[in-house]
């Protein structure tokens, strides 16, 4: 087809998608959101973000939505029942990324200025009350069956691609019969937002910051939700159903009330919702077929004690974007696409199995295995919380024998850096693309500099902050030259979505590791001319 309604086609309108779609314009593709309902989802799910997903929002001009919507988060700790810490989890120390680790995020006004933003660009179009009953994969498009959710028309539209991105009961899911593996994680909790009166705190009120009491009685998680565009205060309390009760008892009012009377008094705020949720751990087989593509919920489900949902679907569209715009551009084929799933199943099902150990510390309703758990933490004999995964297979530097190379996959540094007399974040400086970082030991002069603008490869000098001249990069942060120092390497080549493709300790190394991007990113149809082969 020589042309079709839209680039790209969205189901659904979440975080996700917004997010989805904002990129998608930046880079200059006609997209087409369709979204059932009739309004924006007004109430909190998710309350925060980590730092690979604020550092994502800041390289796709979304920084100052990050800005105004988060807010620093403290010490994640975990107690048993006498309120003797059992685990903590310091989200406020400085990250890879150059900022913390963590923030918690009001997700109602984070998505009211995305909805605000999305208004604002000339390539998306925003389709509300109207609901996908059906697509079909053409082959070199896909056509799309929508039904207007009042009037009950239907009609049919074109896309190059479809991204179902509609949420854990995903009609585009269920309608390729994709089916999802099952991690084996359930459990019914009752999560209940409180909007603090102006000027209150969670320290004003004796509550824990944020914290997970694992009282076998009644298992109860206290997080901040964030903090309103009016100032005010988001408190979340989540209580575990126990198995002596019913899902219906769970949300009657009258139990909402006794179950937070220990924590707060009704004159202190708002309750603003109150929901039981079954948290699950799903991951569905497959990820893309044919023109069709699933993200967040969609693809995956997770228990929430990691705050890694709705982190989880921007990772996944962060990773999706940059490679459906070079198959789009044509400059890639389409086969560069089965690396999405090939890089997010194995990231994010071991993010839902890390969120599952969390939750297998505060899931336990029995007082013997309560008390074995507490004899294991606070006698140090309990495992440790994993690092945070990271790249495992995909476009990634490999030796001979097909092994990843060290730090292949890694997530790469960010921080704050001068150049040119002007201060300010890397990405503010270096767009978001392939690029080639190196200290002063690498000559420059030496690299495949033809081979290197063919595949759109920056080159970025980086010195350190005293001696750095005003064409080289300042690491004003210290975050990137310690980190190449840590680990013996003198260059970092590092993929558009902020992962290493691989690092190199000489010039030698760096030139096997540009010879391989080439490799792999001409087995995926970008093949280009080599002057200076």
């Amino acid at each position: 087809m020589t042309h079709t309604d839209y680039d790209i086609i969205q189901i659904g309108y979440g975080p996700v998608s917004k997010v989805a779609a904002l990129l998608f314009d930046r880079m200059g593709w006609r997209v087409g959101v369709f979204e059932r309902f009739g309004e924006l989802y007004p109430l909190p799910r998710a309350v925060c973000i980590d730092h690979e997903v604020n550092r994502a929002l800041h390289a796709a001009g979304l920084g100052e939505i990050a800005r105004a919507s988060t807010s620093p988060a403290p010490v994640y700790r975990w107690f048993n029942a006498d309120w003797q810490e059992l685990l903590t989890l310091d989200w406020t120390g400085e990250s890879v990324s150059g900022g913390p680790g963590t923030l918690f995020v009001h997700q109602p006004s984070f998505e009211a200025m995305l909805h605000a933003e999305t208004r604002r660009r000339s390539h998306i179009a925003l389709h509300f009350e109207t609901e996908c009953t059906g697509f079909e994969d053409k082959g070199d498009h896909v056509a799309v069956t929508l039904r207007d959710t009042v009037t009950g028309e239907s009609r049919t539209v074109t896309a190059r691609y479809l991204l179902g991105i509609d949420g854990a009961n995903s009609f585009v899911r269920e309608r390729l019969g994709i089916a999802r593996t099952d991690l084996g994680f359930e459990a019914d909790w009752l999560v209940v937002d409180f909007l603090l009166k102006d000027g209150l705190t969670a320290r004003d009120l004796g509550l824990v910051e944020c914290g997970q009491w694992c009282n076998p009685e009644r298992p109860t998680t206290i997080v901040p939700g964030g903090i309103d565009l009016n100032g005010r205060v988001l408190r979340r309390w989540e209580f575990m159903r126990l198995p002596t009760e019913t899902k219906e008892e769970m949300i009657q009012e009258q139990k909402v009330k006794e179950l937070l009377g220990d924590w707060i008094k009704p004159e202190q705020g708002d309750l603003i919702r109150h929901a039981l949720y079954t948290f699950r751990s799903l991951v569905a087989d497959e990820w893309r077929r044919g023109r069709v593509l699933l993200a967040g919920d969609a693809a995956h489900l997770m228990p929430p004690f990691m705050g890694q949902g709705m982190c989880a679907g921007l990772r996944d569209v962060w990773n999706l974007a940059w490679k459906l715009d070079l198959v789009l551009r044509g400059e890639a084929d389409d086969s560069l696409l089965e690396t999405y799933m090939t890089e997010r199943r194995p990231h994010v099902t071991e993010v839902i199995r890390q969120s599952m150990f969390l939750g297998s510390i505060i899931c336990i309703p029995d007082p013997a295995a309560a008390a074995e758990r507490d004899r294991m933490f606070l006698g140090g004999e309990a495992p440790p919380p994993a690092p945070f995964p990271v790249l495992t297979d995909g476009l990634l530097a490999r030796d001979a024998e097909g092994a990843l190379l060290p730090f292949a996959g890694d997530l790469g540094p960010h921080g704050t850096v001068r150049h040119q007399r002007r201060t300010g974040r890397f990405d503010s400086f270096v767009p978001a693309g392939f690029t080639l970082i190196v200290d002063r030991t690498i000559d420059t002069a030496a690299l495949p500099r033809q081979t290197l603008e063919a595949l759109g490869v920056r080159v970025i000098r980086m010195a350190d902050r005293v001696s750095a001249a005003d064409a080289e990069y300042a690491d004003t942060q210290g975050q990137f030259l310690p980190y190449m120092a840590e680990r013996g390497v003198h260059a970092l080549l590092v993929r558009p979505d902020f992962y290493l493709f691989g690092a190199a300790a000489d010039g030698d190394a760096l030139q096997r590791l540009i010879a391989a991007l080439e490799h792999q990113l001409a087995a995926h149809g970008m093949v280009r001319d080599r002057a200076d082969a």
